[in-house]
């Protein structure tokens, strides 16, 4: 069955190749099968052809969050270098590259070699590059391919000290660029003033080995209840950012032949997209480096909200969907307003939100496909999970009390993906009738 998630040139055919054997969670083996005859097999969600609990990504979804992100980036001037934690896929990372990404972020070195594995060959470290043997994995990857493009982060004079010994005895034959990193009171790593910063990328600029590629900041922390003041903390922030790339430029601080401004989680893309254009008149070119990763696959909740409100901001009907879902089966029904589910903590993200039941299915092994998932009446809730357990009420009185059987089979939402993507070593991509087309590998 043909693929339709370009691969963006990565090194990909290894996955497709690979025997999996029973035990992987969420197919229904029995005796091993070669990844890439998934789609022949024809299984299908609804139809009980699955185990549960299972994950699934909705291909339509994630070609049209691709293509919605492309043209973002191009309207807006802006690059997009997505966050790969997210996913850890490879397979992901491949279409993200083929839809335009200038790069992939990642969180750490573990991280970037798997990517450099797969072929990633431009890489952002969102963070911090610390321990001498992490560091010294980074540089060899630099030694040893002198087409492997990497940025690392900075936040302190002895990051700067640590990095510019290990560069030097790298005998890298190049630079090592950094970005430093513009942070905020009483959050996350990064300078806490404008002025820490200018005067920690003199000392980047001046350090043997290194060389001071960008301005970076991460403006997903400043979100709040107070939405107003959010994005008012967030247009405040980003400002900062450019007046800072300005400032540091006009000190002939950067190399290399542009400059890098990043920033950009999965909330506020758009506000750093409009602060950072229109950067000119420096040195030499701003490149505007979008780090979003949750785009791809949005959620059904704390990430659903918040890019509804971006659609109202950019004035745009047609805006991010959700594509990751997690199924499984009730297993009891031992109150009239209770079932308990196949699924818990182990199967689904639970650190911002409780799974959102969306539907329920009762399925027929008969069944040629095609069939439709119906929709839970208002009122229905995960209340609490387990390791393995979810607890669905249902709202009393309601004929779903007396209709949900066991074996019948419910389909949830989630919110934040990066902390369900972490649970699953596999995930069954499904067309709009839940029939299953391939899989994708994570690497956590």
């Amino acid at each position: 069955m043909d693929r339709l998630l370009p691969d963006g040139g990565l090194a990909l055919a290894s996955l497709s190749e690979q025997l999996l054997q029973p035990g992987v969670k969420g197919l229904p083996l029995t005796e091993p099968m070669r990844q890439g005859a998934i789609g022949v097999q024809r299984w299908n969600v609804l139809r009980g052809d699955t185990g549960y609990p299972v994950a699934l990504l909705k291909e339509s979804a994630l070609l049209h969050n691709l293509d919605w992100m492309h043209r973002f980036c191009a309207k807006h001037g802006a690059v997009l270098a997505p966050h790969g934690k997210t996913t850890m896929s490879p397979q992901l990372f491949g279409a993200q590259i083929a839809n335009g990404a200038w790069g992939m972020t990642l969180a750490t070195a573990a991280q970037v070699q798997v990517a450099y594995r797969f072929g990633v060959r431009r890489v952002l470290l969102a963070n911090q590059l610390v321990a001498p043997a992490e560091i010294r994995a980074m540089l060899a990857l630099m030694r040893d391919d002198p087409h492997f493009d990497f940025y690392a982060l900075v936040d302190s004079e002895e990051g700067v000290h640590r990095l510019s010994r290990a560069a030097v005895a790298a005998r890298l034959g190049r630079p090592l660029p950094l970005l430093v990193e513009l942070g905020l009171s009483g959050k996350r790593a990064g300078c806490r003033t404008a002025e820490q910063a200018l005067a920690l990328a003199r000392k980047v600029a001046k350090a043997p080995g290194l060389e001071l590629a960008g301005i970076e900041g991460y403006e997903g922390l400043l979100h709040s209840h107070d939405r107003a003041g959010s994005l008012e903390a967030v247009r405040a922030y980003v400002a900062a950012l450019a007046d800072l790339v300005r400032e540091a430029d006009g000190k002939k601080l950067f190399g290399g032949d542009r400059i890098l401004l990043s920033a950009g989680g999965s909330a506020y893309f758009d506000l750093v997209a409009h602060g950072f254009a229109g950067m000119r008149g420096l040195s030499r070119p701003v490149l505007p480096v979008l780090r979003s990763g949750c785009y791809l696959t949005n959620d059904h909740g704390f990430y659903q909200n918040l890019t509804q409100d971006v659609d109202e901001r950019e004035k745009v009907s047609a805006g991010l969907r959700p594509a990751l879902e997690v199924w499984s089966m009730v297993l009891s029904r031992p109150e009239p307003t209770l079932a308990i589910l196949s699924m818990g903590k182990r199967d689904a993200s639970h650190d911002m939100e409780l799974p959102l039941a969306l539907y329920t299915h009762r399925p027929d092994p008969e069944a040629a496909g095609g069939a439709e998932a119906t929709a839970l009446p208002p009122g229905c809730r995960v209340e609490k999970m387990n390791d393995q357990h979810a607890y669905l009420r249902l709202p009393e009185g309601d004929p779903l009390c007396d209709e949900l059987k066991v074996g019948d089979l419910i389909g949830c939402g989630i919110s934040h993906p990066c902390t369900t993507f972490d649970k699953w070593p596999l995930l069954l991509v499904v067309d709009d009738a839940y029939t299953v087309r391939y899989a994708v590998n994570t690497f956590f």
